[in-house]
């Protein structure tokens, strides 16, 4: 078989062996990280595997170990791979049919990697492309109390989600939907941000994730607020500095009156504030302003059927 050369940014290649897990193909990945599609050697069942790689700060030489590019990024490398391995090592103990279920985290080629459990099914995203009118009540409640159920256990074990968007919510191919990427996960009471690893969606990140203030669970409740709007408008939300000068979401409830229930569309709009102060402090404050009781619904609502060809995720 014939291989890239294993250098610098390229991903690891097929075959390559990381513990009881060989790399079958990459899927994707960001700034600060890569993620393939592995196999469990033991029983041949795929796995989702994602390999912290902070590419501004690091590079990979020929045997895939990754390393700082310059001796002054080495600092906030190994910031970051503890950082990165402590946190991960802690949310995969947390067990939520919402949550994406971790498997095993290990270290390796320098780096750390977290292996999870591969599911099938679309992203949100590819819901808001390819439906052909809004997401209407009934999708937004089958979904939305689910995740904040999910988003609620990682708050009581004092971790913030920090990149909620519609990429990062996997609707299972029965409907259930689950949160991925953990990659900007911090605990609440980390005062050291992660520095060259902290990362941000534009139109999900408050003023706050700018660096320009403290980030609690009212951080979380914007990406929410903000994943919600854009099922409803088919589009992200106008970034958060932009909106300072001129807010082109004061029109927001206006235009989708009628369509959805008003308590709804207050809670997105108050979820939307640029000031944290002004927003719901918490998910659960949040989903009673917009459902009521979020445990009640996530009971009673009824799992949607979804199209039956499908893809795998990849966080």
């Amino acid at each position: 078989m014939q291989y890239l050369q294993q250098t610098d940014r390229y991903p690891l290649r097929r075959g390559f062996k990381l513990n009881q897990y060989h790399i079958d193909k990459p899927l994707g990945g960001g700034a600060f990280s890569v993620v393939y599609r592995g196999i469990d050697l033991t029983d041949k069942t795929p796995v989702i595997i994602k390999e912290y790689y902070p590419k501004d700060i690091a590079a990979r030489n020929e045997s895939g170990r990754i390393e700082p590019k310059e001796e002054k990024n080495t600092n906030a490398f190994n910031f970051g791979v503890k950082q990165y391995f402590g946190e991960a090592s802690t949310l995969a103990k947390l067990k939520h049919p919402s949550i994406v279920n971790v498997l095993t985290i290990f270290r390796a080629n320098n780096s750390v990697y977290i292996v999870m459990e591969y599911e099938k099914g679309r992203d949100l995203r590819w819901f808001i492309k390819k439906n052909s009118g809004v997401l209407d009540h009934t999708f937004i409640t089958g979904i939305f109390p689910r995740i904040i159920d999910g988003l609620n256990e990682m708050h009581k074990h004092d971790f913030l989600h920090l990149d909620i968007k519609p990429a990062n919510i996997l609707l299972r191919s029965n409907g259930s939907p689950m949160l991925l990427d953990f990659g900007a996960v911090q605990g609440k009471g980390v005062d050291e941000r992660f520095g060259s690893y902290q990362t941000l969606t534009h139109g999900f990140a408050p003023p706050e994730q700018y660096l320009e203030g403290n980030l609690g669970p009212w951080t979380d409740v914007y990406a929410l607020a903000g994943t919600m709007y854009a099922c409803m408008m088919r589009k992200s939300p106008p970034p958060a500095l932009s909106r300072r000068a001129k807010d082109p979401l004061l029109g927001f409830l206006t235009q989708q009156r009628g369509e959805y229930p008003k308590e709804l569309l207050c809670a997105i709009a108050q979820g939307l504030s640029l000031d944290s102060k002004d927003r719901p402090q918490s998910v659960a404050e949040f989903a009673k302003l917009a459902f009521g009781n979020v445990h009640s619904i996530a009971a009673a609502t009824p799992t949607l059927q979804l199209e039956s060809k499908t893809s795998t995720h990849h966080p």
